[in-house]
């Protein structure tokens, strides 16, 4: 695992506590937008890993 793969994957799963956030919030767009983000930061960290 590289440095950039770990650091995607932890942003990712910072994202999701975002999601868990906006969710208990009310705020739907804040979710769906971290809860974007965090597939895609998940995404990149996998992709990158070697």
């Amino acid at each position: 695992m590289t440095f950039a793969s770990g650091g995607m994957i932890f942003i990712g799963l910072f994202l999701i506590g975002g999601v868990i956030s906006g969710i208990r919030q009310g705020l739907k767009l804040l979710a769906a937008l971290a809860g974007v983000g965090a597939a895609m930061a998940i995404t990149a960290g996998v992709m990158w890993w070697q």
